[in-house]
């Protein structure tokens, strides 16, 4: 078990989508199939202990200033109503679920977006939905550790929360060689526990 969950925790489940979990997925995160199995396991873990369970889901337009074809960094991915964007299946989904990146947003954090046409940031419901249920500390897993998990990891220790992030619940992009790395030392200076394979 990665987390002793309450009823004051939560789980976020982020971008556990065919895109990126699914070897044919336009952009694959290599093992991403092999956490879906583990993270269903925490979800019922979760939820028997009355925690809340929160997922995010890439819902992008056809063109936005994320994709290479636009003029951003990635691979056209998670095309809002694709079959790439569906979540995967075998994840149960028991709980809010929170669409991201639906405009010209980034859509890397549950929690805040940054408008790639005009630079502003701003807030999405995930901190209004924890906050009404009493929660104080949260887990992250899901994909990619890189990216979206520790864009949502670092947010929520900004915003007050206690933030645990296990690894053998997440894998990693590594766009560049090192990232990894990076990726764990960043989330750790930010304050979140980041648990290693042995430790989780």
């Amino acid at each position: 078990m990665s987390a002793e969950y309450t009823p004051s925790s939560a789980l976020v489940v982020v971008d556990m989508q065919h895109d990126f979990a699914d070897p044919a997925g336009s952009l694959y995160v290599r093992g991403g199939e092999t956490i879906v199995e583990p993270i269903a396991a925490e979800i019922a873990a979760a939820r028997e202990a009355g925690a809340t369970v929160v997922y995010t889901q890439d819902w992008h337009p056809e063109h936005t200033p994320h994709f290479a074809t636009d003029g951003g960094l990635w691979p056209v991915h998670c095309v809002a109503e694709s079959a790439g964007a569906a979540l995967v299946p075998g994840l149960p989904v028991d709980g809010p679920l929170l669409r991201k990146g639906t405009g010209t947003e980034d859509g890397y954090s549950g929690f805040s977006e940054v408008d790639l046409a005009t630079g502003a940031t701003k807030g999405t419901d995930l901190s209004t939905i924890l906050d009404e249920a009493g929660v104080m500390d949260i887990t992250v897993v899901g994909l990619a550790g890189d990216w979206c998990v520790k864009a949502t990891a670092i947010d929520g220790v900004h915003l007050g929360y206690s933030v645990t992030v296990p690894l053998r619940l997440t894998r990693f992009v590594e766009l560049q060689e090192g990232d990894t790395q990076r990726a764990i030392a960043a989330m750790r200076e930010a304050g979140v526990a980041v648990l290693d394979e042995a430790s989780s």
